[in-house]
């Protein structure tokens, strides 16, 4: 009897143990996931985050645009689909479950991973994405499917991508995703703004167009102060054969490094603009771009700023030259306070009646570095204006993927500063 019992209970564990026949084929359900043929198997994080924040990305992860594509047959009417995706460096476990109405109807979703942001926005370099995505009919596992893909660095933004039938996608917008007005770093650069001698007051667009050239003239004269150079860097890259990307610095990049390429520059303006009421533009041309503002708040004014401009001089050289002169010499006077080659350097930005005042010591370090700011200032705000009448037409042109005009006010519908929150 005890022999026939531990047989049968032998025989149920067995049973147990044997696997299940599956109730839906999966030859009948046909899973399918893929990541978009239009990136080239290249995920750019700036893409992720720029759209992040939107409360409605449906205009995004649309057929067209849709980073991740999961199709799926119904086996039955009211199946409920789960398609699990595994968790990696730069996403957590992810969950869609859809209800699939019609029995033998072919249905397609675009999820939307749940992204793990301060590691994408870490990221400096390229590596390897590895994503498995799990799905299950009525809670039965089905089949499964793995996608590798490269992503890129966080400070990587793509231009435009060409498709496989030639067509051109526009992804130049995201250069907005960059200026990013809600850096804490800002708040304290417009206090500090508003102490070194340009304004006294930030009022946006709420007096004339005098004031808000002071303004913009008081974020110039910050960016001399703070010793913001320029940097070159390649004008695009190709890490596929169809994309064109621009490596941008992040604002605290620009910040830290004082270091910035034109584009650098102009988010870095920007994004200080932005944070006090100003309406600034990018116009983007070919391996170049520049800053515009609007002098009023109805944009019917429009001006220019090359924001590259900022290297021309270097005011952390010059106080330290100054300091080190008059520690050495006390009773230095006139251009004995500073060496001669930084005579030379900074007298041709000083008018006659200037280079007389300093030279008779009757001008302060201060004073001279406001003088040769504002003349800088005023040849940046021209320095562009030939290209831009030139290419006023083409900035118009919806289509044009060489000479565009992005405002960032009016971008911000469509992508948000990029951050690792």
């Amino acid at each position: 009897m005890r022999k026939w019992m531990l047989l049968m209970a032998l025989a149920v564990l067995v049973a147990s143990c044997a696997p299940k026949p599956r109730t839906y084929d999966p030859a009948q359900v046909r899973f399918e996931a893929r990541y978009n043929d239009i990136l080239e198997n290249q995920l750019y994080p700036s893409l992720v985050m720029g759209v992040a924040s939107l409360s409605d990305q449906s205009w995004f992860f649309s057929d067209t645009n849709a980073l991740f594509t999961i199709e799926v047959t119904a086996p039955v009417s009211n199946a409920v689909l789960r398609v699990t995706i595994d968790s990696s460096n730069l996403n957590y476990v992810t969950i869609m479950q859809e209800v699939l109405p019609i029995k033998g109807m072919r249905y397609t979703f675009y999820p939307s991973l749940k992204w793990k942001y301060a590691n994408l926005y870490r990221t400096r370099q390229q590596g390897t994405l590895d994503l498995t995505f799990t799905c299950y009919i009525n809670d039965e596992e089905v089949d499964v499917k793995n996608i590798k893909v490269n992503y890129r660095s966080a400070n990587e933004c793509p231009l435009s991508v060409r498709d496989k039938d030639g067509r051109n996608h526009d992804f130049r917008w995201l250069f907005a995703g960059y200026v990013n007005e809600d850096h804490p770093y800002v708040d304290s650069i417009v206090s500090e703004i508003t102490t070194q001698g340009v304004v006294s007051t930030i009022t946006g667009y709420q007096k004339n167009a005098a004031t808000v050239d002071d303004q913009v003239e008081a974020i110039w004269y910050y960016a001399l102060e703070r010793g913001i150079t320029y940097a070159s860097i390649s004008c695009t890259s190709t890490p596929t054969t169809r994309s064109n990307v621009q490596h941008i610095r992040f604002f605290d990049e620009v910040y830290h490094s004082r270091q910035a390429n034109c584009i650098d520059a102009c988010v870095f303006f920007a994004s200080i603009m932005r944070k006090i009421g100003l309406k600034p533009v990018i116009f983007v041309e070919p391996c170049h771009a520049y800053l515009g503002y609007y002098t009023d708040s109805k944009r019917k004014n429009l001006k220019l700023l090359e924001a590259t401009m900022t290297s021309w001089v270097n005011f952390p050289a010059l106080t330290k030259n100054y300091e080190e002169s008059m520690a050495a010499h006390p009773d230095a006077k006139g251009k004995a306070r500073i060496s001669e080659a930084m005579n030379k350097k900074y007298m041709k930005y000083l008018s006659a009646q200037d280079q007389q005042r300093w030279a008779e010591g009757t001008m302060t370090l201060d004073e001279l570095k406001h003088a040769v700011s504002h003349t800088i200032f005023l040849k940046s705000q021209t320095h562009n204006e030939d290209n831009y009448n030139n290419n006023k037409a083409l900035f118009a042109k919806q289509n044009n993927m060489q000479y565009q005009m992005l405002d960032i006010e009016l971008l911000r519908k469509t992508v948000q500063p990029i951050n690792g929150n």
